[in-house]
């Protein structure tokens, strides 16, 4: 079931619980190479005992490794699309996520992987705020 929340108290509720902001956890080192702007990346914003957090720009065509999620995660879209799901079974869904909106997400069912493929024209830029220490099992994923 898909839960539309409002993004900005969301966004603060989020902030306050996490406490360190972003610009001060999770830098990259300054001799860590920069990610070109046109590749599909996953860019840490902040870690701490309750949640991971990172931004995902997933441009057209380039898909995400396998990857799973052991723990449910919120996605707050940004730039809002459409991504092509693919199971390791070869099994495939769309999952259409709107600009501004908030979305739930459980954790992936146990030893199934999958990847992400933006068949899009532009590219889908989305925070993921995945909690630590809930779901089946512990430990981080993709998106």
């Amino acid at each position: 079931m898909k839960v539309i929340l409002p993004v900005v108290p969301l966004l603060m509720v989020l902030v306050s619980a996490c406490g360190q902001p972003a610009d001060q956890a999770a830098e990259q080192p300054a001799d860590a190479p920069a990610e070109p702007e046109a590749a599909t990346r996953r860019i840490p914003q902040f870690e701490n005992e309750h949640v991971t957090v990172w931004k995902t720009v997933i441009v057209p065509n380039q898909p995400l490794e396998m990857h799973r999620h052991d723990n449910p995660r919120a996605i707050i879209a940004l730039k809002g699309g459409t991504l092509t799901v693919v199971n390791d079974s070869g099994e495939r869904h769309d999952m259409t996520w709107e600009t501004g909106s908030a979305y739930w997400l459980e954790a992936d069912p146990p030893g199934e992987l999958h990847g992400d493929v933006n068949e899009g024209p532009d590219p889908i830029e989305v925070i993921v705020v995945q909690l630590k220490g809930v779901g089946m099992e512990q430990g981080t994923g993709g998106d």
